[in-house]
This record gives structure tokens, sequence and C-alpha cells, in this order.
């Protein structure tokens, strides 16, 4: 296998969906900076007109600080200049047929010049409405390869799905594609996708019927997706329609060359454009902050297991590298884990250990400007224990408050009921990270450690070596979360 990354995308054309999100900021970005003869790039944003998607990536993407290096690189005219040549906002939703493109000579334009698709577009939140699920991450998967076939110069489709679509399994999960046939729920029936399109519409039809308010419709959904997850063996509604989602684009890709990356939890970038730049708090980091702000007492974790993160900037390498590497092929069918915990673990103990030295010697200000002291958290290795202690230390003294509301009516203010909203609100989410802070498995990477070896191969032979490196191997995990990682989050996220 011999591929040039940069050499590669010159003159291609790219159509990338999702384009507002983090990781396609990222992908956009190195793909402009490192080979700004690209033909074209085709980005695809929900927007009512091609007008709003103009002014969304422009105000959500290309005016980020992410672009600042590109920005001063080639000053503002020649930036703006390059982005009017190359880049075409694209108004649509992969949720519907053509991916939503309603201008006929658009589509048909796109049709006949892309040549590779790069599907980033999803909903990622856990306990998403099982119609929005199933119309983005799973449909609208499969939306996005139609529309793919129908590209004449096609050469592949890009799809990043997430490693977390294995569900609650343990041990090495390896790098393969689903087969459909072998998922079944409970009961032993096997998974019919067409069937859960179905369960759905249904469930929406009887909402609708019975009058219900938005309010309710939208908490009966999100209850469906989680039931459905769980009775066929998914933690939760997110990586039940991903799955999915990957299950019909290997079903339906025909002769088209299809890649899956599935990355682990995606963190700030490890350097390039610059290093520790990101967007909204990610599953580990939320913990983080809340530590450093000192409001993090206890939480569930078990403090042996492997935390797999991965920078941003080395999945954006990974998805340029898999690209330029399968593009040339016929009919490949690849997956690739892009994460950390086979090649380089870094388990929850030693985060907390790196954010308590962090935190002890940088603290956070409080709103009055206080200087905030942090102490050890205490950590609860199974649910059972922590909803015992959640019972014993907050509990049972919200049911005295309850009596005392009740007794003195006329005292200011609901405070047990708004006690009991916190303490239902942080239920919720422990049961929804749940899965992932006692996370037993380790991702196989064995098809990504091959990619990178030829990748560090192939960049010997020129002088422009590591442009595109994603070896989880060159991540010193205490120099990348202390220098890097936690000042980024505050900079670009918690002083936002």
């Amino acid at each position: 296998m011999e591929f040039n990354c940069v050499q590669f995308f010159q003159n291609k054309t790219i159509l990338v969906t999702g384009a507002t999100g983090f990781l396609a900021k990222v992908f956009v970005e190195k793909i402009l900076r490192v080979q700004p003869n690209v033909n074209k790039l085709y980005l695809l944003v929900r927007a009512s007109n091609n007008e709003a998607a103009t002014n969304r990536l422009r105000t959500e993407v290309f005016e980020k600080s992410l672009f600042k290096v590109l920005r001063e690189n080639l000053g503002d005219e020649s930036l703006n200049t390059l982005l009017l040549e190359k880049v075409v906002p694209v108004a649509g939703d992969i949720s519907t047929d053509n991916l939503g493109v309603k201008d006929s000579n658009l589509r048909e334009r796109m049709q006949n010049e892309i040549d590779i698709v790069v599907n980033v577009a999803a909903t990622t939140n856990f306990d998403e409405r099982y119609d929005v699920g199933l119309g983005i991450n799973t449909f609208g998967a499969l939306n996005v390869l139609n529309f793919a076939k129908k590209c004449v110069k096609a050469k592949l489709l890009l799809h990043v799905s997430t490693a977390y679509v294995c569900g609650e399994k343990s041990g090495l999960l390896l790098e393969k594609p689903f087969a459909m046939e072998e998922i079944c729920d409970k009961n032993g029936l096997q998974l019919d996708i067409n069937l859960e399109r179905e369960l759905m519409k249904q469930r929406l039809k009887e909402l609708n019927e019975q009058d219900c308010s938005e309010e309710d419709i939208n908490l009966s959904m999100k209850e469906l997706g989680m039931k459905r997850a769980k009775i066929h063996g998914w933690p939760n509604t997110y990586v039940f329609t991903k799955s999915m989602g990957e299950m019909l684009l290997g079903n339906h890709k025909e002769n088209l060359s299809l890649v899956i990356i599935r990355p682990t939890m995606i963190t700030s970038t490890f350097s390039e454009p610059f290093p520790g730049w990101m967007e909204g708090l990610r599953t580990v980091d939320s913990v983080i902050i809340a530590y450093g702000k000192g409001v993090l007492k206890c939480f569930l974790v078990d403090v042996n297991s492997v935390c797999d993160m991965i920078p941003v900037d080395m999945v954006a390498n990974a998805m340029i590298t898999a690209a330029a590497a399968h593009a040339g092929g016929s009919g490949v069918h690849m997956v690739y884990h892009v994460g950390s915990s086979n090649q380089n673990p870094v388990t929850f103990g030693e985060i907390h250990e790196i954010s308590v030295r962090y935190f002890t010697k940088n603290p956070l200000r409080s709103r009055n400007g206080s200087l905030i002291t942090v102490s050890k958290v205490r950590f609860i290795s199974t649910m059972a224990l922590f909803s015992l202690y959640m019972n014993l230390r907050y509990k049972l003294p919200l049911q005295l408050l309850r009596l005392i509301d009740l007794i003195y009516p006329w005292r200011n203010g609901d405070k047990y009921g708004d006690k009991n909203r916190k303490i239902k609100l942080v239920m919720r989410l422990v049961e929804l990270y749940e899965p992932y802070v006692l996370f037993k498995g380790i991702f196989d990477d064995r098809n990504t450690e091959s990619l990178c070896a030829t990748l560090k191969e192939e960049e010997s032979k020129t002088s422009e070596s590591l442009m595109f490196d994603f070896d989880p191997k060159s991540i010193n995990w205490g120099d990348y979360l202390t220098n890097i990682h936690i000042p980024g989050l505050i900079t670009h996220v918690l002083k936002k």
C-alpha cells in the first residue's frame, strides 16, 4: 500500500456532512492548511437555505480560533479568497432523501464532482429521542450512502461512528464490521431495523392522536429509545442507533468502498493546528471541571478502569490517512478503532491524581474571586453502593426537609423541591455515564496500528515527517493533561 496524503487530496472534491461539529471542523481545517489545492469542499449543514448555511459556517466554523494558524499563515484576505474558491456551503439534512439538498442544479453538480464522501453528522445525546436518533444516526447514514452511490466519481464513503457501538462488552473488542444476523434481543429475536422504525412511528402516531404536549412526546420518545436499546443489549439510544447505522452501511454498500472510523472519547487537540483547542465539555471533561470548581465530592467510577481518550487532531489525521489509503480500492470494508486503551492506557484513577495536582497548583476562582480549594473525591465502584450512598447522604435528610416544608408551608421557596430535582438530575446523569465509567473493554486497534506504521514509512520518504500522526504511544498523559488539555478546557470552554 503506497499513498501520499498531501498529494492524494490535490484536486479532490469532498463532501463533509455535519460540518459544524467539533471533529468535522478540525478535519476541514487540516485539509485546507496542508492541501489548499483541494478542488472543492462541499460542507453540508442544517439550514433553511444556502445563505443561512453560509452564515452558519462563517460564525460556527471559520471565525473560530481553530482557524487562527491558517489566518496568520495566509492573512485575512487570502484566507477569505481561499474559502470563497474552495468551500461550497450546502443547506441540507441527512435525515431526508438526497440529504435535503433542494437545489437540483447544485445536487447534480455535486453528484458529478464528488470523489470522497465523509459522514460526520450525528446526534450524540446518550438519551436522544428515538425518532431523532433513528433519523440521523441510523437512516441518515443510509441516506448518505445512497447519495454517495449517485456520485459518479465517488471512490469512498468514510463514515465516523464511535468505538462504543460495542455496547457493554468487556475484554478485547475487535475492529470488525457488524453482522446484523448475529444481533438478537433478550428473547432471541433477531434485530429488525425496519421494524424499529415502524415501532417508533407507531408510538409517535399514538402520542399525537392522544393530543399529548410536546414535553410529554419528547419524554416518551426518549424513554422508547432507551428501552429499545436495552432490550437489544446497548446501554443507550446513541450507541444503539449508531450501531444500526453501521449495519445498514455494511448491508447496502454494494461495490462502494466503505471505511468506518470508530473513535473513543475525543479530547482537545494534541498539537495541530495548536495544542489544547476544543469546544464544549465532552464526557470526562465535565467531571474534571466539576472537580476543579470544588463541587464534585463523590463519583461513580472504577479507578482501575481505563479511560480511553484520543485527541481530536489524531482522529482527523486517521480519517485523512484512511481515505488516502483506501480510495483506490474496490469494495473495501474496513473498520478502524482510533483510541489509546490498547497501546497507551490511562486509568480514571491516574486522571484524578493528575487533576488533583493541577488544581492544587492552579486553583480556579469562585464567583466572588476567592481561590477554590480541592480535595480528593470519594470514588464508589458499583451502582448499588452509589445508590446506597446517595440514599444515606442525601435522600434521608431530604425526607426531613420535606416534613419541614409540610409543617411550615409559608417558608420562602420550595427547598425540598429544588434539592429533589438536583438529586434526580445527578442520578440520571450517573445512570447515563455508568456504562463508560465502569467500562471493562479494551479496543483492539491492529488495523489502526498497521495503517499508522504504513503512514510513517511513507512519510519517512518525504521531508514532511509526521504531518498526519495518530500514534497514541506518542502521548504522555501526565504532560498532555497538565500542560495541554486542562489549560485548554479552561481557556476555550470555561472562560467562554
